[in-house]
């Protein structure tokens, strides 16, 4: 099962709006097929496995990360593709909570004879699909606040200065956070400091880069961004307000950014909400923040964080260097927002701390 969490894990960033679903055909202690979810969401993991084994698929047995689907979609349902195929057992990680299926894929299963074991690895494997659980339960997808810092917690000096707080390794570290995650947003502020690409840029991994999405309130946008440049060939989204000019609006919509304009929230600004809510609507499972203080204090005030990427260089800025993150709207200690450590990784000199989110606090 391990194995085949390791296979779900490379679909993830070009999977959505599926989950990234990892299967491994095993028949005679030998594996026979092996797949995962693909580019878009097809074809699902169970299909690319079975492809694979052929006729050794029959009497073998499927470890799947997730429940195999019960409904026609735009091809037929896994479950069905697994009793054709002459699986003999079924080992799953995950029931799918999707209403088209939710048990009916291991109903048909066991109907048809096949032993069904579930629940194995089930906390693992869930935290690979972390981001679809999300939008099926709460209808929003999974954010990542991602910050490099100083271990004071500085994003930059008093003067701005912030190439580059972290090395090189810890950089490479970020842009596969990139990859792995639907889309990536920032915040105008950061557009206009540092003019960023937001876009992967490891060796063999450019065309994996997310989509990317820059909230803007009064669409201040510069037309020769590198943001817009790439509009063309990345898809980019823009959140902007009732303040923003319809003649802007036109200008980037030609060059082909897609303007979301809502009614700015009682700060005045683009509703966070609403923007991962319209995110979820068009398949997106999983958004990475990279962005300056402002919009992490606005995410972690609405406690929009699921997740905090820190990259801790091993430095001391001071008092004088810019905040992570400003006012949240904490007065007293159990207003604190609570994190728990997930992991921590040395990565050359840094360290990268990932802290999960305690909802019930």
């Amino acid at each position: 099962m391990r194995l085949a969490m390791r296979l779900a894990r490379r679909g993830l960033g070009t999977a959505y709006p599926n989950p990234a679903v990892g299967c491994i055909l095993v028949k005679d202690e030998c594996i026979v097929g092996r797949g995962w979810t693909q580019a878009g969401g097809r074809p699902h993991a169970e299909t690319m496995a079975l492809r694979q084994a052929g006729e050794k698929a029959r009497g073998s047995t499927a470890y799947i990360t997730l429940e195999p689907c019960a409904h026609f979609g735009e091809t037929p349902p896994c479950s069905r593709a697994l009793i054709d195929a002459g699986i003999s057992r079924v080992v799953a990680a995950v029931k799918d909570p999707d209403p088209r299926t939710n048990g009916n894929g291991f109903a048909q299963l066991k109907n048809a004879g096949i032993q069904v074991t579930e629940g194995v690895c089930t906390e693992l494997a869930a935290s690979v699909i972390d981001g679809f659980l999300s939008v099926i339960n709460s209808g929003l997808p999974v954010v990542t606040l991602k910050i490099a810092s100083s271990l004071d917690f500085r994003i930059s000096t008093k003067t701005g200065e912030s190439k580059w707080i972290t090395g090189e390794s810890a950089r490479q570290s970020g842009h596969m956070l990139r990859a792995k995650n639907d889309a990536i947003m920032t915040g105008i502020g950061t557009i206009i400091a540092d003019d960023p690409d937001l876009t992967c840029r490891l060796a063999g991994l450019e065309e994996r880069s997310p989509v990317r999405v820059a909230l803007d309130t009064r669409l201040r946008m510069p037309v020769n961004s590198n943001f817009v440049k790439l509009a063309s060939k990345v898809t980019t989204y823009i959140f902007t307000t009732e303040k923003s000019k319809e003649k802007k609006r036109i200008e980037l919509t030609d060059l082909g950014v897609k303007i979301i304009a809502l009614d700015s929230n009682e700060e005045g600004r683009v509703p966070l909400m609403e923007c991962f809510r319209i995110l979820s609507k068009s398949g997106i499972t999983s958004v990475l923040v990279e962005a300056g203080s402002g919009l992490a204090s606005s995410l972690l005030r609405f406690r929009l964080v699921d997740k905090l990427i820190v990259y801790r260089a091993p430095i001391l800025i001071g008092n004088d260097g810019i905040a992570a993150c400003n006012s949240i709207g904490v007065e007293k200690l159990n207003e604190a927002i609570g994190f728990e450590l997930s992991s921590l990784e040395y990565i050359e000199g840094d360290t990268m701390e990932t802290y999960v989110r305690d909802k019930g606090v």
